[in-house]
């Protein structure tokens, strides 16, 4: 017996009908580091999707103390230097479990951003041991809309270049009406050593 609600068949056979939108998210592609010195993804944001997801996946940065930034550009620009306004926090606990803390990152120049134009830290003080790594998330919403500012939230765990669990906190948005269709993705100096980040677009269920 199938469930029909307003014309739409929800539940046929103890299936979901096609016309259900199920909010599932959509590997669209994956970029692989090797020692680059950044890393881009200059087409697969579109209005196809609402939101889209970008995974990180054991990033490795060429140097100690490195920060992971990201930037944009709107339909038609070049420079990644879109307007932003951000803030940045992390909890902190020592591998030796002698120091634990929670940290807002209130310096302007290098980690907060009130409608500034640089690279936005995402993840920060990332070690280059062979057994250190970072690994999250970063979400972008709407970046196709021509009529709203362009959110985005980033959460990151990271084996810092202090031997420190670190984890991430980063929100912010970009101060633009205009369509998104580009991103970028490099530390604050050197190459990202390796790792993996995939890029998802998610409709709302």
């Amino acid at each position: 017996m199938a469930v029909v609600s307003n014309g739409t068949t929800i539940i046929d056979a103890g299936a979901l009908g096609s016309g259900v939108a199920t909010g599932a998210m959509t590997l669209l592609s994956t970029v692989t580091a090797s020692s680059s010195s950044v890393l881009s993804f200059t087409s697969g944001l579109t209005s196809s999707f609402d939101h889209y997801i970008f995974k990180f996946i054991n990033i490795h940065p060429g140097s100690d103390g490195e920060h992971l930034q990201f930037q944009t550009n709107v339909d038609g620009a070049t420079g990644f230097n879109e307007s932003i306004t951000a803030i940045h926090f992390r909890a902190v606990l020592a591998e030796a479990d002698n120091d634990k803390y929670v940290h807002y990152h209130n310096d302007p120049s290098s980690f907060v951003q009130g409608n500034g134009t640089a690279f936005q830290p995402i993840a920060t003080y990332l070690g280059n041991d062979n057994d250190q790594a970072s690994n999250g998330t970063l979400t972008l919403f709407s970046p196709a809309s021509t009529v709203s500012v362009k959110h985005y939230t980033s959460e990151f765990a990271i084996c810092n270049s202090n031997n420190y669990i670190q984890h991430n906190f980063t929100a912010g948005y970009f101060n633009v009406t205009a369509a998104i269709d580009e991103i970028q993705f490099k530390m604050t100096s050197g190459n990202i050593d390796s790792g993996i980040i995939k890029l998802y677009g998610v409709n709302a269920g």
